[in-house]
């Protein structure tokens, strides 16, 4: 699949789409008015604050201010990124999604071959571990470990778990057929290459765990050792086809089971993962050893409410969990939750499920410490607030972090919680502490000038677009947004467009976010009236022009003179306004 998705065909498939039917396959709707309404997926709620409009093509929380068209619906809900959205939509209308020829179409088509060869090599050498697990002649010693770990076979099967045997060059003499085999071996990390030149396999005597991408591709491997020396564990590095803070070991298989979970534990590693799903918890992931970042946070976000993080007590797993808890900071919006769960020393998810058995483990997740008291906790371990200078670090510690936070709920309940420790009222602080920028964006009221009232009722009622011609002069009016107001008539000039497919052009643009906020303003006008108000604005805008272009004339005169056929202008533009008068 070389190339971008072309905008026309977005387009048309946004004109196929219904979204009503499309929302209603997800989240039951019930009919209100013209539009349709429900309890918002995106937030708790009690009473339904979520619309969804079948003119417009869009849907809009009331709420919590989600919005936006098919498209968006799916990658919100389903947890999707923008091209696999639209493969999505595309499916389900039963089409085939093209894609656009690049500046070097024969070098795109050769990339895209490249990583398609590399994901069915990745297939194949996931297929030779598990063969491996059976056949190979230590197989006795991997299957014990597996057995000793609590595995059974149809939990093996799931995870595709496998084994690398002692060899040096067991996958390389398997694989390597050609130069080119060995080298895009080596390109993938499944083989070394040392520096007198000599190839060996990068895994060995290891028990092996494909790492899946969203689609099931099998993109690297963690391989766990069993008796030999080296590290614990060993991790495909990066590589053109695996991005480690990209992807998450165990969220194929969790969407496999459940699309839209309640809950999702992140663990710190592949045993723990397949240890939970064998004992019944099959909602656990793991980061793939590293600090959960801020690409699988909001992976997570976006396929459930709730993320518990689940680590060791120790220093490492505490500073693991702080680094989570930061990547989260501007992630976090109203209706999500965040908790942390520190297992005693020496034990992991793995062990303690089999020690205590799932409910136990379970009793502990419902006892995790919450995002708020945590975030405290970490400061007050090497601050004292009994004294000023404690008092002024946490504040300066707290401050910054705090301004980060997406949500109100809990930026508001972070700041109760501050002013406590710092013996200070919650309104005493407001003034050191920051909304986020968007944040701030967002609250402010946009003042709803005649411009921008024009382009909100041309967003939301596209055929206006073709009530009005858009003469040339008007584009030459001084008032911020006449060019972005002349290019949507442009666009509605033809009445084609709904509000999702002209919101959806503008998606990658500056001007994306404002247009949004203006296809869900809330105009208070009758039906039978907003034409009448869009030609009102219309003349409004005239009248700005020739006020504008009569100043105009009028300081060129006073520099030097005008032509008659300027003089005849300024006294045709002077009579239009006196009769305004």
């Amino acid at each position: 699949m070389a190339g971008l998705i072309p905008k026309s065909f977005i387009h048309d498939l946004l004109d196929r789409a219904d979204i009503v039917e499309l929302v209603d396959s997800r989240v039951a709707l019930k009919k209100a008015g013209k539009n349709y309404q429900a309890c918002c997926p995106f937030h708790n709620e009690k009473s339904p604050s979520f619309t969804v409009s079948r003119d417009k093509q869009f849907y809009h929380c009331f709420g919590c201010g989600e919005h936006g068209n098919a498209i968006d619906f799916l990658m919100n809900y389903d947890g999707l990124d923008f091209p696999d959205a639209v493969e999505e939509l595309a499916g389900i209308m039963g089409l085939d999604v093209p894609r656009e020829q690049t500046a070097n179409p024969q070098k795109s088509h050769q990339k895209q071959q490249q990583l398609r060869d590399d994901a069915e090599l990745m297939a194949q050498c996931a297929k030779y571990f598990q063969h491996q697990l059976k056949h190979h002649h230590e197989s006795a010693k991997a299957i014990d470990y597996l057995k000793n770990r609590g595995l059974t076979g149809d939990t093996v099967k799931k995870f595709q778990i496998g084994y690398a045997g002692s060899e040096w060059d067991g996958l390389l003499k398997t694989f390597a057929k050609s130069p080119g085999q060995q080298q895009q071996l080596v390109d993938l990390k499944l083989v070394n290459q040392a520096d007198s030149g000599r190839h060996y396999d990068f895994f060995r005597q290891r028990i092996m765990f494909p790492i899946h991408d969203r689609r099931g591709r099998v993109v690297g491997f963690g391989g766990r050792i069993i008796d030999s020396e080296g590290p614990k564990y060993l991790n495909s590095p990066e590589t053109r086809l695996f991005h480690k803070g990209h992807e998450l070991y165990g969220f194929w298989q969790l969407q496999q089971q459940r699309s839209k979970p309640s809950q999702v534990v992140i663990v710190e590693g592949y045993m723990d993962v397949v240890g939970l799903a064998q004992a019944g918890i099959d909602y656990a992931v793991a980061s793939l050893g590293t600090a959960t970042t801020a690409e699988q946070l909001q992976r997570l976000f976006r396929t459930t409410t709730q993320i518990i993080c689940c680590y060791d007590g120790d220093r490492a797993g505490r500073d693991a969990a702080w680094r989570a808890l930061e990547n989260a900071l501007p992630l976090l919006k109203d209706g999500v939750d965040m908790r942390f769960l520190f297992l005693p020393d020496g034990e992991d998810p793995d062990s303690l499920v089999r020690a205590q058995g799932a409910a136990a483990f379970e009793q502990k997740l419902n006892e995790a410490v919450s995002f708020i008291d945590y975030f405290f906790e970490h400061f007050l371990a090497d601050i004292d607030p009994s004294s000023d200078a404690g008092r002024s670090q946490l504040l300066s510690q707290a401050k910054p972090k705090i301004e980060k936070v997406a949500s109100d709920f809990y930026r508001e309940a972070l700041m109760e919680k501050l002013a406590v420790y710092l013996r200070r009222e919650k309104s005493q602080l407001e003034r050191y502490v920051e909304k986020p920028e968007s944040q701030r964006q967002a609250q402010q009221t946009m003042k709803m000038t005649p411009l921008r009232k024009a382009i909100a009722l041309l967003l939301q009622y596209p055929k206006l677009g073709q009530t009005v011609p858009l003469r040339d002069e008007l584009k030459q009016l001084k008032l911020p947004g006449i060019e972005l107001f002349s290019q949507l008539h442009q666009q509605t000039s033809s009445g084609l467009a709904t509000t999702a497919q002209i919101l959806e052009s503008w998606r990658d643009t500056e001007y994306h976010e404002a247009l949004i906020k203006l296809a869900s303003w809330e105009h208070q006008l009758e039906d039978e009236h907003i034409s009448a108000e869009f030609n009102d604005i219309f003349v409004y805008l005239i009248d700005q022009y020739v006020e504008q272009r009569a100043n105009d004339l009028l300081k060129k005169e006073q520099n030097e003179q005008l032509t008659k056929a300027e003089k005849q202008e300024y006294m045709m533009l002077l009579r239009h306004l006196q009769k305004k008068r």
